[in-house]
């Protein structure tokens, strides 16, 4: 695994959630059954959140040339690539 420190980054727990932030996340435990940290790093600002998840929609379930099970094993290879266990 990795030898540096995680940094810190605030963020605003399901529970705490109001709003239009609420909103996101009630979405994101409704497709996902969860909120990813991915996800939850962004929701200081909701907005930018909001775009995060229309991109990610629309790259890996968007019309496309590859099937979905192309996108996610292209996923999962660079996240191994990186280091990463998204």
């Amino acid at each position: 695994m990795h030898d540096l420190p995680m940094a810190y980054i605030r963020t605003v727990s399901p529970e705490d959630a109001t709003g239009p932030l609420k909103r996101q996340y009630d979405s994101t435990i409704d497709r996902a059954g969860s909120v990813a940290h991915v996800v939850s790093v962004q929701s200081l600002n909701p907005p930018a959140m909001a775009a995060s998840l229309r991109l990610y929609q629309a790259l890996m379930l968007g019309p496309s040339s590859l099937s979905r099970a192309e996108r996610e094993t292209i996923a999962v290879v660079v996240s191994r690539e990186n280091d990463c266990f998204y």
